[in-house]
């Protein structure tokens, strides 16, 4: 087939001994950042993505979503060994994990994490191999109406799937697009929300925004909140790996639905921690064994981390073929191709079939890097989160100083950072989602130049968004789901004044 022997002479570029090297730096550095509550994948690639200015464009995404895979896997050991989510869909994992991790089960508990992990990922990256060139082959055809009704599509779902109140998603994702706005205008030359001050000509670079709103912005939350770890003792050997693995055969059916059911939900912004409570969910309905979740259950622990790491992946999918991100650490992977002159989407294979099919050799390898590196290092992590948050804390302020600072070595910078924390701290303490901001920073240009482009078209005509079943279908999808909260709210209202008319 087509895609093997493209996926081989990924694995011949992915598989140079610097590009090895960096595999493992990153899925270390990843899961370093996956085990800190709060930070987790989009603020270990916002943190660390300055440290790949100097690398060759492949080395350095191979590094970063190698950080991603690390990420994936780190915040389960938060999770099982101290009670404490690394990350939002983290959360079905303590259910029982730690309670495993109680009975003297911690090992078991973390072999059978990380392989599902494994797994779940593994069935994701196979998804990418096979059907990602035929959604780009596909996508060769969308025009400047399409890719602007897929980015409506992608924020409206964000609209109907947020656990946030919808009208916060909306000022969230508003405040973003007034971020991408800043600076020049491509298309006219005009200056826009520069308030005449040079400064702002060149308009906010998204890592400085997304260091301040999820790195700054965490570290400020965790501060406050005075974050303490107490957990249980973890170890690994081989005999608690190997007879682990003996008996999680007997769960296959559990991985295949968790499998399924996660990569399913990850091509949906923000799919992962949904992924998790449904694979949670569905592994209770059809285990033998589900009056006892909670209180320990394999099954209750295979189903949340096989579908949060599948749909982890699969976000990279629409990331990859159509250049809309899945997830926010999709988002910032996105964001960091885009610094190197990289644009997402269908060209990429036809353009880049090196740079592409390397980061897809380089998912493979990664994911078995960090299968690998968490067997073999979860005492060294779990002693790492026994160091004082006091001591943490300030280290990773300064990386993201550094970081910022060295976009566009301009001391501005690291000010614009400092006030990108202070209003991520305060969309945190009001409960603003982060995630439709940064997305709406990273695509709002691309929008609003698809949206002009398809009116210059048409000449301002917006039926040009129903010129074919193609974009009439997705315009109209995206408005259903625009309209789906303030539909559901009606009908909650509706059926609760006559239930309480009837019962009166």
């Amino acid at each position: 087939m087509e895609e093997l022997n493209s996926l081989m002479g990924g694995m011949a570029v992915a598989l140079t001994p610097m590009n090895v090297l960096l595999m493992f730096v990153g899925v270390f550095l990843g899961v370093l950042m996956g085990v800190l509550p709060g930070l987790g994948g989009a603020n270990g690639i916002a943190i660390l993505l300055p440290l790949t200015f100097n690398m060759d464009p492949v080395s350095a995404v191979i590094m970063l979503s190698c950080i991603y895979w690390g990420s994936l896997f780190g915040g389960a050991i938060t999770a099982i060994v101290f009670n404490i989510p690394g990350c939002s869909y983290s959360v079905a994992t303590t259910f029982d994990g730690y309670p495993m991790a109680k009975k003297g089960m911690a090992g078991e508990a973390l072999t059978t994490s990380f392989t599902a992990s494994f797994f779940g990922a593994l069935f994701a990256i196979m998804l990418i191999t096979f059907i990602a060139p035929t959604i780009a082959d596909f996508a060769l055809s969308f025009g400047p109406p399409e890719f602007f009704g897929i980015m409506v599509l992608t924020f409206c779902a964000f609209l109907s799937i947020g656990k946030e109140a919808a009208y916060k998603t909306l000022a969230a994702m508003m405040l973003g697009f007034a971020l991408a706005s800043v600076g020049i205008d491509i298309m006219t030359g005009a200056m826009r929300l520069t308030f005449g001050t040079v400064e702002l000509m060149r308009g906010f670079e998204f890592l400085i925004v997304v260091i301040g709103l999820f790195g700054l912005g965490e570290i400020l939350v965790a501060m406050e909140d005075g974050l303490k770890f107490q957990g249980v003792t973890a170890k690994i050997d081989p005999k608690i790996v190997l007879k682990t693995w003996g008996m999680l055969g007997k769960h296959w059916a559990n991985f295949a639905r968790s499998m399924f059911f996660g990569a399913c939900l990850g091509v949906v912004p923000g799919g992962a921690t949904p992924a998790s409570f449904l694979g949670y969910g569905i592994a209770k309905r059809f285990s033998k064994d589900g009056d006892n979740f909670g209180t320990g259950s394999i099954d209750g622990l295979i189903g949340p981390e096989t579908a949060n790491n599948a749909a982890g992946t699969a976000a990279l999918l629409p990331m990859l073929t159509l250049g809309i991100p899945g997830s926010p650490t999709a988002a910032v992977l996105l964001g960091g191709l885009m610094i190197w002159g990289l644009q997402p989407g269908p060209l990429l294979f036809a353009e880049q079939p090196d740079f592409v099919w390397g980061l897809i050799a380089s998912m493979y390898l990664g994911n078995l890097a960090a299968l690998i590196l968490c067997l073999t290092t979860v005492p060294l992590f779990a002693a790492i989160l026994k160091v004082p948050f006091t001591i943490i804390a300030p280290i990773i302020l300064t990386a993201c100083s550094i970081g910022a600072f060295t976009v566009a070595n301009a001391m501005g910078d690291v000010w614009y950072m400092l006030i990108f924390g202070i209003v991520g701290y305060i969309m945190k303490k009001l409960k603003y989602p982060l995630a439709p901001m940064v997305l709406a920073v990273v695509l709002g240009g691309g929008a609003e130049n698809g949206f002009r482009q398809a009116m210059l078209m048409s000449n301002g005509n917006l039926g040009i968004f129903y010129s074919n079943p193609i974009v009439g279908t997705i315009i109209t999808l995206a408005l259903i789901l625009a309209f789906l909260p303030l539909v559901m709210l009606i009908y909650r209202k509706v059926f609760v004044a006559r239930k309480l008319a009837a019962e009166s």
